[in-house]
């Protein structure tokens, strides 16, 4: 189960939004599963920012430092879905790592959404549907 406050997961939606039509993205800061902070990143896939995501490199590494610096880790990554659904699409799934939270905005016409989170732990396995806590 993935744990946020209702504020993070405010600032997901609200960082996936304001990117539509494009897809948003960002990494999830934290430790044992739990969201204390959220880095909302550029997309720099420019070709196809409507349904691909590609974080920089550098971007994460800087964020991974200033999550350690904290006694934090990043945890995962959250990205928008324009106009389709909060599931994993195959190239989220060829992309992705073990034990990382994938969250997932869908986002319809620029203000319905809904949100999902997903997760596996062995290579060459699905995804699998995570529980998200907001408190």
């Amino acid at each position: 189960m993935l744990h946020l406050s209702q504020k993070i997961y405010n600032e997901i939606i609200s960082h996936a939004k304001k990117s539509y039509p494009c897809e948003g993205c960002g990494a999830l800061v934290g430790k044992d599963k739990k969201i204390t902070k959220i880095y909302p990143l550029e997309n720099i896939n420019k070709e196809r920012a409507n349904d691909r995501y590609e974080i920089n490199p550098k971007d994460l590494l800087r964020v991974e430092k200033e999550a350690k610096k904290d006694g934090f880790e990043v945890i995962g990554f959250f990205h928008s879905h324009p106009d389709h659904p909060d599931r994993p699409s195959d190239f989220d799934r060829q992309r992705a790592w073990p034990f990382y939270s994938y969250v997932i905005v869908a986002v319809q016409n620029g203000k319905d959404v809904s949100v999902k989170s997903w997760t596996f732990e062995n290579e060459g396995e699905p995804f699998r549907e995570e529980e998200i806590e907001t408190v």
